[in-house]
C-alpha cells in the first residue's frame, strides 16, 4: 500500500526521484499515465494489469468508455528506476500534469500520484474546504471512518 506525501524536483531533463519508501512497492518497472485532476497516476505492474482488465470489460459501443480508455492508455508509458532513484516523465505527460519543477508525490492505496506542487496546493485547498460534505457523501457507498 502506497501512503503520505513528498517534496520533490523534476529536473529540466523530465527527471524525477522516487521516493524511497514507494520503490520497492513499485518494482524495477511500472506504468505512468495521465491521471484524473491534471496528476499523474503511477501503478506498480499488478496494478496495471488488473486496471487493464478492467478497462477492457468497458462497453466499447460507448462513446465515453471509449474516450475514457483512450485517454487513460495513450498517455501511459513504462517506467524504469535509473542508479539514482529516478524516472523519466515523458514531455507529454509532464505537459498535462503542469509538472515543472516543484512537484508533490503522493501515495493514494494501489497507485503513486504525481502532482504539480502548484495545482496539489490549489486542489487540496479546495478539497479541505469541502471535506466534511464529501465524508457525509461516502456514507452512500456504505463508507463509514
Amino acid at each position: 500500500m502506497f501512503m503520505g506525501e513528498y517534496q520533490h524536483t523534476i529536473d529540466d531533463k523530465g527527471r524525477m526521484i522516487v521516493p524511497a519508501k514507494f520503490r520497492d512497492a513499485l518494482g524495477a518497472q511500472f506504468i505512468v499515465t495521465r491521471g484524473l485532476d491534471n496528476c499523474l497516476f503511477v501503478y506498480p505492474k499488478e496494478e496495471w494489469a488488473v486496471l487493464e482488465q478492467k478497462l477492457k470489460s468497458l462497453p466499447l459501443m460507448k462513446a465515453d468508455a471509449r474516450a475514457f480508455t483512450r485517454f487513460f492508455f495513450s498517455g501511459a508509458t513504462e517506467c524504469e528506476l535509473d542508479k539514482q532513484g529516478r524516472i523519466n516523465i515523458p514531455n507529454t505527460l509532464c505537459e498535462y500534469a503542469k509538472l515543472d519543477k516543484d512537484c508533490v508525490v503522493l501515495g493514494v492505496s494501489n497507485r503513486v500520484e504525481i502532482w504539480s506542487k502548484q495545482v496539489w496546493e490549489n486542489y487540496f485547498q479546495q478539497s479541505e474546504e469541502s471535506f466534511n460534505e464529501i465524508a457525509e457523501k461516502l456514507v452512500d457507498f456504505n463508507f463509514d471512518l
